[in-house]
This record gives structure tokens, C-alpha cells and sequence, in this order.
């Protein structure tokens, strides 16, 4: 089935493919056209994904109609902006101004950002940096303090954040193997190995599809892993008390890299945030309830 077809079937909108340069190295990005105009209407849904991702963790939210466009980005270094990605240069600030590049060159003048895990980080980043054209802000188990934390000092928090400190210490084993580590992660993704080793990211993992995580192999990226780790290790957290639109910040009750406290102390620096724990769910919400985060994300951007 072809991805026309298979769009078709699910009611889902097409997606557009572009390519976009940036300071990091090209970005890839899907745009799927909202209902409200045939061109960019100025404001756009943003999606950005984490660390072990790409566009395509948020594929189950991208069915229900939106009246603005979709843009979903493949950051530098993960999905199919790897060529040419400049991992020496990454962090938070570079990385957020290639999205603002990205956008800027499709055209749009603000923005709702909905990032998860290390995407999270990068919104909550991007809405603080660019008030202005930040409509609003919505996380999807952002990956902040606690994880911010245990990248200064791994051996410290192995206890702490156990799950978050074994992937990364494994990203980094695989990343100074090279290419070969890549693919020995891939390799890995396609056996039934996979399953157990998503227990922490899934308050479920039975019920995950193979094919998703099968995907979630395909995308893991060491050394873009380690790369975003280094940069999330030193983060001036007080940049976000310049955050001013509305603000959702979503986890899942069994979600070991997002803790409850991450949610806490994240509402003493922006107190006007709306904070949700989501029942039976894990890291990965936007896979496992779908309608409930598309839910919320419409109430937030609802006047």
C-alpha cells in the first residue's frame, strides 16, 4: 500500500516533504495542510520529537483535522536529517534556531510548539527565547530537570534515574563504535529483544504494535543520543520564567523519565502552566492515548 493509500484509508490529510538548510545540517520536515487555508496561514502546529525519535512518534495524533498546518520536523541528527549533521555544534540554543529557521523558510509567523521528551525541552526552550510568536506551549513527557540532572552526573543518579542513565551510558558504548553501533541498535530493534527492552517506556508494552517498535529502533540515534544529553546537562532552567503563553505540560503516571516533581517544579517557574498525569500511561503518551492528548492539546489552543 502506498503512503497516498494508505492515508486514504486512516482520513489522514497527505503530507508534504520538504528539505530545509539550516546551521546544523539539512532538516527534513513533513507539512500536512490544515482545513483553514490552502497556504500558510501565518500560524502553524509544531511537532518535535525526542531523542529517540523522529516525525513519526507522533503519527497516531495526525488523523484528527486541525485548522492549522502540521509541520513535523526531523531535528539534526535523527530521522532523515542525519546527512550532513553537525553533532559537534548541537544544543539547545542551536537546535531551536534551526526550527525557527525551518519555519521562517515554510513561510509561518508563529507557532503552537507540541514537543516530546527531549522535543519538550526544546519547545519549553523555544517558547521562552521567542514570546512573541509562541501561541502556545505544550510537553509530552519533557525530559527537564530530573534527566538534566542525571546527564551532569551519571554514576550519582544511577539509582535516582536508572532507566534514563543504562540508555545512556548504552548510547554512548554504541555511538564510539560508529556507524556500526547505529546498526547494531537497529538490528536489535528488528527482534523480538525489542519488546522487553521498551518496559520502561511503555505502561504497556504488550499492547504496542511490532511495527512501532520496530520504528523507535529504526530512529534510535547514538551518538545524536549523547550529543543532546551533553546539551541538556547545563540548561539555565530560569530561561523559562519568560515563557507567557498558555502552557500544558503532559506525563504519564508510569513514566520513569518524566517524575511528578519534574511537573512541580516546572509550575513554580512558570506558575500559570497546566500540568496532567495521565493514568495506566507511559513515557510515549502520544502512542498510547492519542485521543486524550489530542484532547487536551485542543483545550489549550481553544480561546
Amino acid at each position: 500500500m502506498s503512503v497516498q493509500q494508505a492515508n486514504a484509508a486512516t482520513g489522514m490529510a497527505p503530507l508534504r516533504r520538504e528539505v530545509v538548510p539550516t546551521e546544523l545540517g539539512p532538516c527534513t520536515v513533513r507539512v500536512q495542510q490544515g482545513t483553514g487555508s490552502r497556504r500558510p496561514a501565518g500560524t502553524a502546529d509544531v511537532y518535535l520529537h525526542g531523542a529517540a525519535g523522529s516525525w513519526t512518534t507522533f503519527r497516531a495524533l495526525l488523523p484528527a483535522a486541525s485548522a492549522h498546518d502540521r509541520v513535523l520536523i526531523d531535528l539534526p541528527g535523527w530521522g532523515e536529517s542525519t546527512t550532513g549533521a553537525r553533532l559537534e555544534e548541537l544544543d539547545i540554543e542551536a537546535m531551536a534556531r534551526a526550527v525557527t529557521a525551518v519555519l521562517n523558510s515554510l513561510g509561518y509567523r508563529r507557532w503552537n510548539l507540541v514537543g516530546h521528551s527531549m522535543g519538550g525541552f526544546l519547545a519549553l526552550h523555544l517558547a521562552a527565547a521567542q514570546p512573541e510568536r509562541t501561541a502556545s506551549v505544550a510537553t509530552i513527557s519533557a525530559t527537564t530537570f530530573g534527566v538534566s540532572g542525571a546527564a551532569r552526573g551519571p554514576l550519582r543518579s544511577l539509582f535516582t534515574f536508572p532507566a534514563f542513565v543504562g540508555m545512556l551510558l548504552a548510547m554512548r558504548a554504541m555511538a564510539s563504535l560508529g556507524p556500526a553501533g547505529s546498526s547494531l541498535v537497529r538490528a536489535i530493534g528488528a527482534t523480538r529483544v525489542m519488546r522487553p527492552l521498551m518496559w520502561p517506556f511503555f505502561a504497556e508494552p504488550a499492547a504496542i504494535p511490532a511495527g512501532v517498535l520496530r520504528g523507535l529502533g529504526d530512529d534510535a540515534r547514538p551518538a545524536s543520543f549523547s550529543a543532546a544529553a551533553r546539551a541538556a546537562a547545563h540548561y539555565d532552567f530560569g530561561q523559562w520564567r519568560g515563557i507567557h503563553s498558555p502552557a500544558l505540560a503532559i506525563r504519564g503516571d508510569r513514566d520513569v523519565f518524566t517524575p511528578r516533581s519534574d511537573l512541580v517544579r516546572l509550575a513554580s517557574i512558570i506558575p500559570h502552566v497546566q500540568t496532567v498525569t495521565i493514568p495506566r500511561c507511559g513515557h510515549f503518551a502520544n502512542i498510547e492515548r492519542p485521543e486524550q492528548v489530542q484532547r487536551l492539546l485542543e483545550s489549550l489552543r481553544s480561546p
